[in-house]
């Protein structure tokens, strides 16, 4: 039973190895010559004229958690729909108790403003 596993344990060390060799390598033969112009902050070609620490407006993160409504909602409705034979009412009944939690989110989504452009 276990010398199913041994490929699978020789391929996760081969990968942590060539990873391990890779960061030692880059670590060794890297230049190290840091200058003020290097460490300095890069903003579209120009010097930053704002703290990066900025608020930003709820509009962003309502705008995120839409997508991941729709998001989760396709990804979890197409294997539905082609096993929806063999799962019966059972499985039917938990993906309207699943839509019906992101018809929430999306209502919530719509109280907001999210889904009003200005």
């Amino acid at each position: 039973m276990l010398a199913n596993y041994l490929p699978v344990l020789l391929f996760l060390l081969t990968g942590i190895g060539i990873g391990a060799v890779a960061l030692a390598a880059g670590r060794v033969l890297s230049p190290r010559n840091p200058y003020p112009e290097k460490l300095s902050s890069y903003e579209c070609g120009f010097e930053a004229f704002e703290d990066t620490r900025m608020k930003f407006d709820v509009r962003y993160y309502l705008v995120a958690i839409l997508f991941i409504i729709f998001d989760l909602e396709i990804a979890f409705l197409f294997p539905w729909a082609i096993v929806l034979d063999d799962i019966g009412v059972f499985g039917f009944m938990a993906m309207m108790v699943f839509l019906l939690i992101l018809v929430v989110g999306f209502v919530y989504e719509w109280m907001k403003g999210a889904l009003e452009w200005e």
